[in-house]
């Protein structure tokens, strides 16, 4: 690029060889100062020092920009050598591994630098299965019990919605249809308060095992409530 006596954002990321992202970051991190200049544009002498300092602004900076769960699933998948998939990126979030950087149209953006550094093969697998979502039919499926039987742990909140998607008959604006984390549900079967052998024998017409244990639950949370405040009169 042909040298000014300034520049703008755009001009000063080509000068420098940099995304745009890229110099962002470098302006978060204070590796490039902030505009010298009116109207936000740098001076040439400022310019031409981040040039000399370009390997440790690179560096810095990284090569992946901030990606959403679908662009940063297939990036680890390629990476890793292994499926990673979009709900397994949430739930790399989620524990903590991969940083929330923002958002883009209501989307989760994931840092790009952590996704660079990223190389837990074992964490990454264990995340895609646990973050896996399923329907409640699904989720009554996997636990090999009836949609009744799932009914219960879910009006009693033991099993909650960790979002909610779209179903068959859903409009493009509207997510009505609660999906659940097969961690949640590997958790439920884990408990060993509960005899699954004993809710999946449970006959047509007897009552679930799981109505109990609801109702015992909702005991418990409200004895642990906190009482009601009184407004002063």
């Amino acid at each position: 690029m042909i040298a000014r006596s300034d520049y703008g954002p755009i001009q000063l990321a080509g000068f420098l060889g940099l995304t745009q992202w890229q110099v962002d970051r470098a302006l978060d991190a204070g590796l490039i100062p902030g505009p010298d200049r009116s109207r936000g544009r740098w001076s040439a002498r400022v310019a031409e020092a981040a040039l000399e300092r370009i390997g440790e602004i690179r560096a810095a900076a990284g090569s992946v920009p901030d990606l959403g769960a679908v662009r940063a699933a297939e990036m680890l998948s390629g990476r890793l050598g292994l499926v990673v998939t979009p709900d397994g990126v949430e739930e790399l979030a989620r524990r903590g591994l991969i940083p929330v950087t923002g958002c883009y149209k209501s989307h989760a953006l994931y840092d790009g630098r952590a996704l660079e550094a990223f190389t837990d093969t074992e964490a990454a697998s264990g995340a895609t299965w646990a973050g896996q979502l399923r329907t409640a039919g699904q989720a009554a499926a996997y636990l090999r019990v009836r949609r009744s039987d799932l009914n219960h742990l879910i009006r009693s909140q033991i099993l909650k919605p960790v979002k909610h998607g779209h179903g068959p008959w859903d409009r493009r604006d509207t997510c009505s249809v609660p999906l659940y984390r097969t961690g949640d549900l590997d958790d439920l079967l884990a408990r060993p308060d509960i005899d699954w052998a004993a809710v999946r024998a449970a006959p047509p017409g007897r009552r679930s095992p799981l109505a109990d244990l609801a109702e015992a639950e909702a005991v418990l949370a409200a004895l642990a409530a906190p009482p009601p405040k009184h407004r002063p009169r």
